[in-house]
């Protein structure tokens, strides 16, 4: 990896939400993305926190603003501000606990419910080093997610199996939507801004006419995304 600007001099800003039961392994996907760590002692995650990192993408420095919640069902009430403004999701279960696996579905359907359509999404079958104890097939989980058009991959946190992979991918993958989305608007991304924060918006935004703001600043308009190249967004 290359050496990076300043922590805060970066082209664009993506949030990114990690979702999935309790215990599947999300946290500890954070910190080895983010810090290279790994805790056998991980406890459940109270509330809400968010890490970053910066990426290249091609020339582009791509800062991700990683949220990690708790999957059990008290903390549902943040589900709304959690999932405002992501545009891009990793759906992580636990290959050995099928239960993890059969509650995908329904944190799909959450995530939808609450974000754009065109969210880039990562379906992601944790702790894939417990061969012995696998409960989950590759290839169930490889069909739920063409069926769902979602990306997949399996990851080992713990031997840091996949996990760079399934988080560049997606923050590249959301990348590549948006300097699409900037050049069919007649806009050339290296003109942008720096620092701007890429917002699909919030799912009341959405209507027919598929739109993606730019939040340049809060005085600004947000940049619209015609109907016809809207399409492209996300993965099919």
């Amino acid at each position: 990896m290359a050496a990076y600007r300043a922590d805060d001099d970066y082209d664009y800003l993506f949030k990114v939400v990690l979702i999935g039961d309790s215990g599947v392994g999300k946290s500890n996907l954070l910190s080895r993305f983010t810090k290279n760590e790994f805790s056998l002692e991980s406890k459940s995650t109270i509330g809400v926190e968010f890490a970053t990192r910066s990426i290249r993408v091609d020339d582009k420095i791509v800062k991700a603003q990683i949220w990690d919640t708790a999957g059990q069902e008290r903390y549902r009430a943040i589900t709304s501000a959690y999932y405002r403004g992501a545009v891009g999701a990793l759906l992580v279960y636990d290959v050995t606990r099928h239960v993890t696996f059969e509650n995908v579905e329904r944190w799909l359907k959450e995530l939808r419910d609450h974000t754009d359509s065109n969210i880039v999404i990562m379906l992601v079958g944790n702790k894939a080093d417990l061969r012995h104890l696998r409960a989950v097939s590759t290839e169930d989980a490889k069909a739920f997610a063409e069926r769902e058009s979602t990306f997949f991959m399996e990851t080992s946190a713990l031997e840091s199996m996949n996990v760079e992979n399934s988080f560049t991918e997606v923050l590249t993958q959301i990348y590549r939507v948006v300097s699409r989305k900037a050049l069919d608007v007649g806009d050339d991304p290296v003109a942008l801004p720096k620092g701007q924060t890429i917002n699909v918006g919030s799912k009341d935004d959405v209507s027919a006419v598929k739109k993606m703001a730019v939040d340049i600043a809060p005085s600004s308009p947000p940049l619209a995304v015609t109907a016809s190249s809207a399409h492209h967004f996300g993965h099919h």
